[in-house]
């Protein structure tokens, strides 16, 4: 049984940008608004003139047939043709024995010409042929009179109000006039917008983003002004922090060079071994935090095939003999720090290969981002300790003891790297019975 489709809502249908929100917020109202007057002037005003337009025609129309009725004569004929021409604006021809219908110059007519044939109907009590889809300025009006047919024609102007058509016309060239003005001033209130976001976003990959200028409204400027400050602070925090980071390890691996020394010329022992052993933790630990701390914020972005890393990573693992393959797509490229990347995938593919016999690398690539999925076949990590893996000096020995190596540093690296470059990693269950790392890295758009 197919699962119920989730209902639409209304708000899904919205747009999500601020650019079309906002033209639809300034747009929507003014277009219903046009809307309701014209709706309300073509049914009180055009409409209703129409009607008695159309009702003063039949007057004239009946006062004539009356007027021929009364005397049948071609003489009379005449002098009323004339006085239909001049004050009344009418033409009217007298055609003996012929047909009251004719063809129609065309399918449909206007919805107001009901008003005409209504009031000719009730004024001269017959019945009435009328034709307004002939091109022109006249309309075509046909009576039935005895031994033949009246023909009439009068002025279009005389039977509907043209101001109609022109006032839709007036409001819908005021609706497009404002649509246009609306899209060409909201773009520019939220270009700035835009390119204050893509800068926030290269920042956030590492990428030199340079000077922005505050342009927009006083709002946007200034969001601009307090990100440059905000990344002025920054680089400045970061200096301060590798340079701090410098002294550190400069301060450190001396006395432990010392030591090194020493315990060289010192005659061998298992104590000296012992000793050795315990320098060679404390250097692989310095290191690890040196590298965590910094998190190689120093290496400037440049175009990095993800999928070339990969696979060097993993023939480096495969001949130290592990069983590691590289499968997907063939080359990944995406902005980044070419050696953060090398680090992160190769903490990555080193963690599954200390707790797998088996490593599968897959590599997908689109448009919208690159994802590196890491496979192993070892004890795995219970789902409710994902997040613990990723903390900094944390070791799952109770679920993956076979590594004795490192001081819990690698994970951690990793996802700090793909965050710096806008993206993550996430864990999940294998399909070889182990671990699954995914590492997610967003390509600017």
């Amino acid at each position: 049984m197919d699962a119920p489709r989730p209902r639409m809502r209304f708000r899904d249908i919205l747009p999500k940008g601020l650019y079309w929100r906002t033209l639809l917020i300034i747009v929507a109202p003014a277009a219903l608004l046009q809307l309701i007057i014209t709706l309300v002037f073509l049914d009180d005003h055009w409409q209703a003139t129409s009607k008695r337009m159309s009702q003063g025609v039949a007057a004239d129309v009946a006062l004539i047939i009356q007027l021929y009725e009364r005397n049948p004569t071609q003489e009379n004929f005449e002098a009323l043709r004339e006085y239909a021409m001049r004050p009344l604006r009418l033409e009217i021809e007298l055609q003996p024995g012929a047909e009251l219908a004719i063809p129609r110059c065309g399918a449909l007519g206007s919805t107001l010409d009901r008003y005409l044939t209504r009031a000719l109907q009730t004024d001269i009590h017959r019945e009435v042929w009328y034709d307004s889809t002939c091109p022109g300025p006249q309309v075509l009006i046909r009576v039935p009179i005895e031994n033949g047919v009246l023909q009439l024609k009068a002025y279009r102007d005389r039977v509907q109000a043209r101001s109609g058509p022109l006032f839709v016309a007036w409001i819908s060239g005021a609706t497009i006039f404002l649509i246009v003005v609306s899209v060409i001033f909201i773009r520019n209130q939220v270009r700035p917008i835009e390119k204050l976001a893509d800068a926030m976003e290269r920042f956030g990959r590492g990428e030199d983003t340079g000077y922005i200028r505050a342009r927009g409204a006083r709002e946007v400027r200034g969001a601009t002004l307090a990100f440059q400050d905000m990344r002025q602070r920054i680089r400045k925090h970061i200096d301060q922090r590798s340079q701090l980071l410098a002294g550190v390890s400069h301060d450190l691996r001396t006395p432990l060079t010392r030591l090194k020394l020493q315990l060289a010329l010192m005659p061998p022992s298992p104590e000296i071994d012992d000793i050795k052993r315990d320098l060679a933790e404390m250097e692989e630990t310095l290191d690890e935090y040196l590298a965590f701390a910094k998190g190689l914020a120093d290496e400037a972005p440049e175009q990095v095939d993800v999928a070339a890393l990969a696979r060097e990573i993993a023939a480096d693992s495969a001949r130290g003999g592990g069983d590691v393959a590289v499968e997907g797509a063939a080359s990944a490229s995406t902005p980044g720090r070419a050696r953060a990347l090398k680090r992160c995938l190769a903490n990555l593919i080193d963690n599954a290969v200390a707790h797998g016999d088996k490593v599968r690398v897959a590599i997908a690539s689109d448009e919208a981002a690159i994802t590196v999925c890491v496979d192993d076949n070892g004890p795995g990590i219970p789902e409710e300790l994902y997040e613990e893996a990723f903390r900094p000096f944390s070791r799952l020995d109770e679920t993956r003891s076979r590594n004795q190596k490192g001081v819990g540093l690698g994970l951690a690296i990793a996802r700090d790297v793909a965050r710096s470059h806008g993206g993550d990693i996430l864990l999940s269950q294998s399909p070889l019975g182990g671990l699954r790392a995914a590492l997610r890295l967003p390509r600017p758009a």
